[in-house]
Formats: C-alpha cells, sequence, structure tokens
C-alpha cells in the first residue's frame, strides 16, 4: 500500500518529535540523578532542605510541564497517527513508550516523588526532621526508577523510527 506524502510527514514528523521528547525528559532525569543528586548528597540538613525545596519550585514552569506530560501524550498520538498509516511496528512501539512513559515516570512521580517533595518543603530550618537523610534516600532511589523507565521510554521510542515499515 502506497501512503500518500503528507499523511507519511506526518507519521513521521510526529514521531521524531515524540522521540525527541522523550529524550529530553531522559536526560533530565539521567542529569538530576548522576548529577545533581551526587551534589546534593554532600550537603547537611539544612542546606539539604533548603535546596532541595528549591529545585522542586523551580521546575514547576511551562517547558518543564509540556516535556514531562509531553513523555506521555506525544508518543499515544505519533501511535495513533502511526496505526492510521498502517505502520503497526512503528506504532506498537510508540504506545508502549508511552505506556511505560506513564507508568514508571508520571504515575512514579505521582505516587512517590511528589509526597517526598511535599515532606521536604514542609521542613523548617533549624529544625529539619531526623528523617532527612531516609526521605533524601527515597527520593533518590524512586528518580533512578524514573531514569531507568524514561530511558526505556526513549529506546522504546528509537525502535518506533528503525520499524516504521507500512503493514496491511
Amino acid at each position: 500500500m502506497i501512503v500518500p506524502t503528507k499523511n507519511r510527514f506526518l507519521s513521521d514528523v510526529s514521531s521524531i518529535f515524540s522521540v525527541l521528547v522523550l529524550g529530553v525528559m531522559s536526560g533530565f532525569f539521567w542529569t538530576y540523578s548522576f548529577n545533581v543528586n551526587y551534589a546534593l548528597n554532600n550537603l547537611d540538613a539544612d542546606a539539604y532542605a533548603q535546596v532541595q525545596s528549591l529545585l522542586n519550585v523551580n521546575v514547576r514552569h511551562g517547558v518543564f510541564f509540556f516535556f514531562f506530560f509531553g513523555g506521555g501524550l506525544f508518543p499515544a498520538l505519533a501511535g495513533l497517527i502511526s496505526w492510521t498509516q498502517k505502520k503497526v511496528r512503528r506504532s506498537c512501539w510508540l504506545l508502549l513508550a508511552c505506556v511505560v512513559y506513564l507508568l514508571g515516570v508520571v504515575l512514579l512521580t505521582k505516587q512517590v516523588n511528589l509526597p517526598l517533595n511535599a515532606d521536604t518543603e514542609s521542613w523548617i530550618l533549624g529544625s529539619v526532621p531526623e528523617h532527612w537523610i531516609a526521605t533524601r534516600d527515597a527520593w533518590n532511589q524512586a528518580n533512578l526508577w524514573r531514569v531507568m523507565a524514561s530511558a526505556a521510554a526513549f529506546l522504546c521510542g528509537l525502535l518506533a523510527l528503525v520499524s516504521n515499515q507500512s503493514r496491511t
């Protein structure tokens, strides 16, 4: 089956854009785990509480939200577009990337990281609770899971780009 050029272009561009977004988020979580967290692990309780709270507050902006939620939305849209173009393998890889990202990044963030952020942001400098190291370590571990999930979603996206044969 010959796919019209305009529709093929939409499938290709949406797929490439989805993989770009997944790659940005994978890089974001990787950088945080393997650079920022290493630095934060060297801080005392008050310094950690202050810096982690500032990082949590300052990551809440439009560009971050676009990429964070786009990591789930754009692969789903691209997968559906590819499905309509009978690019079944590409569609399946993109939809798998969406599911992996939504479960391993968005849901994990909602269930684990955000409650830990709320706890950290409630701390009063000078009287940080004794459980601060356990909270820090739990947050770091959860972020490592986000690194793995976002990298797996990115890999699925890359596989989608090389699995674009049409099937009827």
